[in-house]
C-alpha cells in the first residue's frame, strides 16, 4: 500500500470508525433527531423505527470506517463504500435549504457540519480512480 492511500483510507477510516461508534449508545432522541435530517437526503428513512436507523447508522459507519482502515481490503471497495456513503449525506447538505446559502452550495452555519462530507466524497473517488499498484 501506497503512502498517499494509507493516508487518505486512515484519516478517513478513523473519523467514521469513531463517528460510528460514538453514536453506538446513543438516545433515542439523538436517533430521531438524526433520522429527521436524513429523511431530507433520503425520504424513505422517515418509514425507518428510530432506533432501528440509529443502529443502521452507526453500524454503517464504523463498518466503513472498517474496511478503510483494514489493508487488504481493496481500495476500490472501500472507496466505493466511502463515496456511496458520502453521497447519501451530501445529499441532506444539498436538499435541506437550513444547510446552504441561498446559491446552494456554500454551507449556512447549520450547514458547516455536514458540509465536510465534500472531502469524504472526494477521498471515496480518489481511491477509486487511483489507478492499480
Amino acid at each position: 500500500m501506497r503512502l498517499s492511500n494509507a493516508i487518505l483510507r486512515g484519516v478517513s477510516g478513523a473519523y467514521l470508525l469513531q463517528s460510528g461508534l460514538g453514536k453506538k449508545d446513543a438516545p433515542t432522541e439523538v436517533y430521531e433527531h438524526l433520522q429527521g435530517m436524513a429523511a431530507t437526503g433520503i425520504p424513505q428513512f422517515k418509514e425507518w423505527d428510530a432506533k432501528t436507523f440509529g443502529q443502521f447508522l452507526w453500524i454503517s459507519e464504523a463498518a466503513i470506517g472498517g474496511l478503510l482502515l483494514t489493508p487488504f481490503v481493496s481500495k476500490r471497495l472501500a472507496g466505493i463504500a466511502l463515496t456511496a456513503f458520502s453521497a447519501g449525506m451530501l445529499s441532506m447538505y444539498f436538499n435541506n435549504d437550513q444547510m446552504t446559502q441561498e446559491d446552494g452550495i456554500r454551507p449556512t452555519q447549520e450547514g458547516t457540519p455536514l458540509s465536510k462530507d465534500v472531502w469524504l466524497t472526494a477521498i471515496g473517488l480518489a481511491l477509486v480512480l487511483q489507478s492499480k499498484d
